[in-house]
């Protein structure tokens, strides 16, 4: 089973723009990740996917490997399906390209769910973690996931699920955690699948492929990945590398 590993970076960023191009520690963002992704030592490739002649250069002169990404794309399955199409893969991981401070143990977990599954009956493996504060679990901007009882995903919202009507039921409120390892066929699918109701309402590219009957096996973890968003994480950023 080939599996390896893919780095959206888009150049643009309404929140920080050309965040992955920052200097951190004397390398580039995306540089780290791509370096950190490697480390892990998870993957048999490792590649960065992008929209930028910076970003692509940057990895690509500095030993790595990056596909320019040929289409301007609605989320980021599709582009890294456009990827992924023409390789030779069967596992496809998503790693965060703003998060250069990879942890190997919540990648491992979802690459193992596919080496379980003989039967291959899951077409996408998830993260989520639970969350018991009251703020947390209402912002819509922490995205809430509700498994079955072999923890397949029934859905996902930016409400809360379950609604508490009844307090006192031992209800767990999961927060999904965006690292995703696809089969490629699932990819491929959702490429050629087009935007239902449901996923245009929340704006969650997971429930498409919920809406197509794709599987999805979430796997609880208490890890928090350390992402760029602001100058501000930027800094962080720069404090914690000086501290390890």
């Amino acid at each position: 089973m080939k599996i390896i590993a893919v780095i959206p970076a888009r150049y643009a960023s309404t929140r920080f723009p050309a965040k992955l191009m920052q200097d951190l520690g004397g390398k580039t963002v995306i540089r780290r990740t791509y370096e950190a992704a490697i480390n892990t030592q998870l993957f048999d490739d490792v590649f960065v996917v992008t929209d930028s002649d910076l970003i692509y250069n940057e990895i690509v002169s500095n030993g790595g490997k990056a596909i320019m990404s040929i289409k301007e794309h609605e989320s980021g399955s599709d582009r890294i399906a456009e990827a992924v199409e023409n390789l030779d893969v069967d596992i496809v991981v998503n790693v965060q390209g703003d998060e250069p401070f990879i942890n190997a143990e919540p990648l491992a977990k979802v690459i193992e769910v596919f080496k379980k599954d003989t039967n291959q009956q899951v077409d996408l493996a998830s993260l989520m973690r639970e969350i018991t504060n009251e703020d947390e679990i209402n912002n819509p901007n922490n995205v809430k996931v509700v498994v079955d009882q072999n923890g397949f995903a029934l859905y996902f919202s930016r409400s809360v699920i379950p609604y508490p009507r009844e307090i006192n039921v031992g209800v767990r409120y999961m927060q999904h955690i965006g690292i995703y390892a696809f089969r490629k066929q699932a990819l491929l699918d959702f490429y050629s699948l087009p935007m239902k109701s449901l996923e245009a309402s929340e704006k969650l590219e997971q429930l498409r492929y919920l809406e197509f009957g794709k599987r999805i096996k979430m796997v609880e973890t208490t890890h928090i990945g350390i992402g760029i968003d602001t100058e501000e994480d930027l800094e962080k950023a720069k404090q914690l590398l000086r501290d390890l």
